[in-house]
């Protein structure tokens, strides 16, 4: 019990890291983060839409105002324009498959369906297979 903590306290005290800085750590006086094209990327320019892409929002309502994650994030308004939210699920009718689709994986035919494991199977799998050697 006493020799691991005197290991452990003799591990601590000779540590040196392996990792050596070269010089004072500074902050660099300036840094550029203007868009610079991937030094990687086969054309070597930016997108041709980057300049008209949208700017920064000067304050949080205006960019929540324009920001979109799955759906707009304001309320969906009623306008009927078939935007977002604007019908109810009533009035879309009902929901089918198209022709060759399925929902369910018992809708499909027979030879697609998984086939049922029988007890031999669920034998060999809980006992690691160690049935099947006796």
């Amino acid at each position: 019990m006493f020799a691991t903590k005197v290991l452990r306290a003799s591990a601590a005290a000779e540590r040196v890291p392996m990792i050596k800085f070269i010089g004072k750590r500074t902050i660099p006086a300036s840094v550029d983060h203007s868009a610079h094209a991937h030094p990687a990327s086969p054309s070597h320019e930016l997108p041709a839409d980057w300049t008209t892409s949208p700017k920064p929002s000067s304050s949080f309502s205006s960019y929540r105002q324009q920001a979109q994650q799955h759906g707009p994030l304001g309320r969906a308004k009623n306008s009927g324009d078939g935007s977002l939210g604007s019908l109810s699920g009533h009035s879309l009718g009902p929901v089918a498959p198209a022709k060759g689709q399925y929902f369910d994986r018992n809708e499909l035919p027979a030879r697609f369906r998984r086939s049922p494991i029988d007890l031999a199977e669920i034998d060999a799998i809980e006992t690691g297979g160690a049935t099947l050697v006796c």
